[in-house]
């Protein structure tokens, strides 16, 4: 239907959501206006946040979902929102996502800039993501692992600032989605598999 959008430059790079989200933010404070805060979900890779906050935006995680991204800007009263599938909400433009409006959201800030979209991103580098869907047992209840939390609270010490775990269960299928981000690659991957064994035992 239309609602969101992925763009691809002339050298075959891929954009997603989270990088357009924040290219629709500074481009309007390019322009001079005010941008108190914008919504991502928990999922918005974490590059997004540290980037919009060294640019003093607040930002705010809503639940996955692009009707809990608008409900939280609509709380808040402000205009930005969106997800890393390409939903995107500009409050001021359109009351839900269209994936036109964003795209002339973004070509208007290339125009109005004379950039690139990489060019006009480059204080964004996405953190490496990992991703693992551990199967739970009939039964087994991973919010009383005690495995699980010890290694949790470990890996984020020794990510501290720059990087994030996000453990939460599937709400279609009998599975634990384990999502670690890092500055670095391996680091994801390596602290991803850990979680994934203290679920299995």
């Amino acid at each position: 239907d239309a609602d969101r959008l992925q763009l691809v430059d002339s050298a075959g790079r891929l954009f997603n959501g989270d990088e357009v989200l924040f290219l629709m933010v500074n481009e309007r404070l390019a322009r001079g206006e005010k941008v108190p805060g914008a919504v991502g979900t928990l999922m918005t890779n974490m590059a997004v946040e540290v980037a919009l906050q060294s640019k003093g935006v607040e930002f705010v995680r809503a639940k996955v979902g692009d009707r809990y991204v608008l409900e939280e800007l609509e709380k808040r009263g402000w205009l930005l929102g969106g997800e890393g599938s390409g939903h995107l909400l500009a409050l001021d433009k359109h009351t839900t996502g269209d994936g036109l409006i964003s795209a002339l959201q973004v070509l208007q800030a290339c125009v109005r800039s004379g950039k690139t979209i990489a060019q006009l991103l480059g204080d964004v580098v996405l953190f490496p993501q990992t991703l693992l869907n551990v199967r739970l047992k009939p039964g087994q209840d991973w919010k009383t692992n005690d495995l699980l939390k010890t290694e949790t609270a470990a890996i984020e010490a020794e990510l501290g600032q720059t990087g994030r775990v996000l453990i939460r269960a599937s709400g279609t299928e009998p599975l634990l989605r384990l999502m670690v981000e890092a500055r670095d690659a391996g680091q994801a991957l390596s602290c991803a598999q850990r979680l994934a064994k203290a679920v299995t035992g």
